[in-house]
C-alpha cells in the first residue's frame, strides 16, 4: 500500500490501510447499480459512499479537531445506518439520494478535512484512555472494517452482472484445487469432549487494551463439560437436513421462527438454488456446484432448527469461549480471515486452527451463532461520543455471535469481540457448530 508522508502515526496509517479496502470494495459494483439496494434490510449502496466518511467527520470533529461543516445536511444524511427489528424496510427510491458526483464530492473533501486534522494532530500519553485520540482512531478503524465486511455480504447479494471481480481473483474451478491435499470429506460431524472450567467473558478496563464498549465488564463463568461439533457444520451436513424435511417440520422451529420461515417462503440457505435435482451455490462472482465441505451460511433460526434436529443445541456464548480456549492469538494463526478469500473454504482446511481441546477453525472461515442474547456484561458503559453502538440493541431481539468470517480484519478476531445479529437474518456470513450436554 502507498504510504502518505503525512501521517505517520500507526493508528493514522492503519486507518489509511482500511480506507483502501473500502475503496476498493466500490468498484466491484458497477457504476450503474450503485444505487440498488440487495438487501431490503439495509440501505442503498450509495449510502455507504458517504456514510463511512460521515462517521468519521462526525466522530473526530470537535474531539481531536475541530472541523467545520461544510455540508451539515450530508453530515446528517450519511450519519446512521438501519437495523430494522419490526417488520417494516426502508421504502426510499434512488430518486431521493444526491447525485453520485455530490456524494462522491462529499466523501473527497471530509477525508481531506480530517487527514488535514490529523497531519498536525498531537498525540498524548493517554492510551486507551474514554474519548483519547488512540481510543477514537481505533474507533473509526474498527468501524470502517466491520462495513468492509457488511458490504461484502451486501454485494454478495447483487445479481452477477452487476459486479465485476478485481484482477486477480481466482475462479472456482481452479481454487477448488487447492483442497485436494486434504484429507477426506466431512460428511458426519465428529464430536470433542470438552472438560468443564471456568471462562471470562469480556475484558478489564484496566489491562488497557482496545475494546468496544460491550466486550467490557470481565465475567467469570463456570461452564459444565459438554461436547462439541469438532469443524462447523457443513454444507453436505446441512443438504441431510433439508432432504429429511427440515424446513417442513414444524416441531423444529420456534414460533417466531416458523411463521417467519412460512411468511418469507424460506426453504433454504440464501444462495442455494436447485436446478434439476442437483444445488448450486452463488459465490461472490459466480455460481457453483454446492461445495459439500464448505461451512453453511444460515439464519439463527436455521441453525436452531437444525441442532434440534440433530438431537443438538446451538453453544452458548460461554461455551464457544470455553471450547476456544488454546487458539492461538498470534499471527502466525492459519485460517480464512483478514479479507483472503471472497468465499469461505472446507472446514478442515486450516488444521492449525485448533484450540487445547480439539476444535478446529473457530476464527474466519464465518461467524458462528450462539444460544446466548445480545446483552451487556456486569458494568456497561455506553461509549459517551457512539452512546447506541451496543445499548440500542439489547433488547432481547438479537443473538451473539463468535469468530469471524473471510471478510474479517484479523484484529477483530480477538477472543473478547462479540457480534451480534437478528435470528432471522440470511444475509452475513454466519454458519454454526452444535453441541451436547
Amino acid at each position: 500500500m502507498n504510504r502518505d508522508p503525512r501521517l505517520q502515526h500507526p493508528l493514522v496509517q492503519r486507518l489509511k490501510d482500511a480506507r483502501e479496502i473500502t475503496d476498493e470494495l466500490f468498484t466491484v459494483v458497477k457504476t450503474e447499480y450503485l444505487y440498488e439496494r440487495p438487501i431490503r434490510e439495509r440501505h442503498r449502496i450509495v449510502f455507504y459512499l458517504g456514510h463511512l466518511e460521515a462517521f468519521d467527520r462526525n466522530l473526530f470533529d470537535e474531539r481531536l479537531a475541530r472541523l467545520p461543516a461544510f455540508s451539515a445536511e450530508l453530515d446528517q444524511l450519511f450519519a446512521f445506518g438501519i437495523d430494522p427489528v419490526d417488520g417494516g424496510f426502508p421504502t426510499d427510491q434512488p430518486s431521493d439520494w444526491p447525485s453520485l458526483s455530490v456524494v462522491r464530492d462529499y466523501a473527497q473533501r471530509a477525508r481531506e478535512q480530517i487527514d488535514y486534522a490529523l497531519a498536525t494532530l498531537e498525540f498524548g500519553s493517554d492510551g486507551i484512555r474514554t474519548g483519547s485520540a488512540e481510543q477514537l482512531l481505533q474507533v473509526a478503524i474498527e468501524h470502517r472494517l466491520m462495513h468492509a465486511e457488511t458490504l461484502a455480504y451486501m454485494l454478495h447479494q447483487l445479481p452477477l452482472e452487476q459486479k465485476a471481480a478485481p484482477a486477480g481473483t481466482t475462479a472456482y474451478a481452479t481454487r477448488s484445487g487447492e483442497f485436494d491435499t486434504h484429507a477426506g470429506t466431512v460428511t458426519q460431524a465428529t464430536m470433542v469432549q470438552i472438560p468443564a472450567g471456568r471462562v471470562v467473558l469480556g475484558m478489564k478496563r484496566e489491562d488497557g487494551q482496545f475494546g468496544w464498549d460491550n466486550e467490557f465488564g470481565a465475567q467469570q463463568v463456570d461452564v459444565d463439560a459438554f461436547e462439541m461439533d469438532r469443524h462447523m457444520v457443513t454444507n453436505a451436513a446441512f443438504l441431510r437436513f433439508i432432504e429429511a424435511g427440515g424446513y417442513r417440520n414444524r416441531a423444529y422451529w420456534n414460533d417466531k421462527d416458523w411463521a417467519w420461515k412460512e411468511a418469507e417462503h424460506v426453504a433454504h440457505p440464501v444462495g442455494w438454488t436447485q436446478r434439476d435435482g442437483a444445488w448450486t451455490l452463488r459465490t461472490m462472482f459466480e455460481e457453483v456446484p454446492l461445495p459439500p465441505d464448505w461451512p453453511v451460511y444460515v439464519s439463527h433460526a436455521e441453525a436452531s432448527a437444525y441442532a434440534k434436529w440433530a438431537g443438538k443445541s446451538l453453544p452458548t456464548e460461554a461455551q464457544w469461549q470455553r471450547a476456544a480456549h488454546g487458539v492461538s492469538q498470534d499471527d502466525t494463526l492459519p485460517g480464512n480471515f483478514d479479507f483472503r478469500s471472497w468465499d469461505p473454504t472446507p472446514v478442515h482446511a486450516h488444521p492449525g486452527n485448533i484450540s487445547a481441546f480439539g476444535v478446529e477453525g473457530l476464527f474466519g472461515n464465518g461467524w458462528e451463532w450462539t444460544a446466548s442474547l445480545f446483552e451487556a456484561l456486569p458494568g456497561f458503559e455506553p461509549f459517551p461520543f457512539y452512546l447506541g453502538y451496543s445499548a440500542n440493541f439489547f433488547d432481547g431481539q438479537h443473538y451473539v455471535m463468535k469468530g469471524g468470517s473471510p471478510r474479517t480484519a484479523r484484529c477483530m478476531l480477538r477472543p473478547t469481540f462479540r457480534n451480534w445479529f437478528q435470528p432471522r437474518y440470511q444475509h452475513v456470513y454466519a454458519g454454526f457448530r452444535c453441541v451436547r450436554n
